[in-house]
């Protein structure tokens, strides 16, 4: 067999082993109208897709008057977190994608996100993927700095002792792909052609600084094997 150009893969959740994004901020849309900020679910992605809602506060209050409170915080994560259970299905061709991986890597796959950690372990455990990631889970919630810093990617590479540069990362946001990038990773980019997927561009994918963007999570595990040079800079 062919070595793998790559000793660990390192995937986002939301929108690239999840399809989260339409839910989580349809309630964030609901909330800010509460307080008084009218935005659709397009412009409300625009702006918050690959972001933690707390690491806005400054722009919320801005546009509302409002600061928020860990008790706001708390409602919003309540809220989100049903809607999830309720509504949430995963990304197609993930399963079998991680599946392949984690065979092919002996493990060394992790989730990487700017999520708390509750979200994650009730996403990937709605969709069968908690099993495939135990123990590799890495919140942005849990570093000093989350997206678009490389931290959270950081530390899941030291977790799985990979350096950061034989590492790939899937990520589907600009955010992410900063972090990623920054982190001395290869990042592959996720835009298929979806419903909640318009927020990024691929050619904003590519200059944030993703080697290629592709649309179709079951061919990940080929695309990956096939990459002749992880360090080739994008095209």
């Amino acid at each position: 067999m062919a070595s793998f150009p790559f000793d660990a893969v390192l995937f986002d959740c939301d929108g690239v082993l999840v399809d989260s994004e339409r839910i989580t901020h349809t309630v964030l849309v609901d909330m800010l109208g509460a307080l008084g900020w009218t935005l659709t679910l397009d412009e409300a992605m625009r702006i918050f897709v690959g972001k933690a809602v707390r690491d806005e506060a400054a722009l919320i209050e801005a546009r509302t008057g409002f600061a928020l409170t860990d008790a706001w915080i708390a409602a919003f994560r309540a809220r989100r977190n049903a809607a999830l259970e309720r509504d949430l299905a995963g990304i197609p061709g993930a399963p079998a994608a991680v599946a392949a991986l984690h065979r092919r890597l002996g493990g060394r796959i992790a989730v990487a996100s700017g999520s708390d950690r509750l979200k994650l372990e009730l996403q990937l455990a709605k969709v069968g993927l908690l099993a495939a990631f135990e123990g590799r889970l890495f919140s942005g919630h849990e570093t000093a700095r989350s997206k678009p810093w490389p931290d959270v990617y950081l530390a899941a590479a030291a977790a799985l002792r990979v350096a950061p540069g034989r590492c790939a990362v899937i990520e589907d946001t600009v955010t992410g792909v900063t972090a990623g990038v920054a982190a001395g990773a290869t990042v592959f980019g996720y835009r298929p052609d979806a419903p909640g997927h318009g927020h990024s561009r691929a050619d904003a994918l590519r200059e944030a600084g993703a080697v290629c963007v592709f649309r179709d999570m079951a061919a990940l595990p080929e695309l990956l094997a096939g990459w002749e040079n992880p360090a080739r800079p994008p095209a």
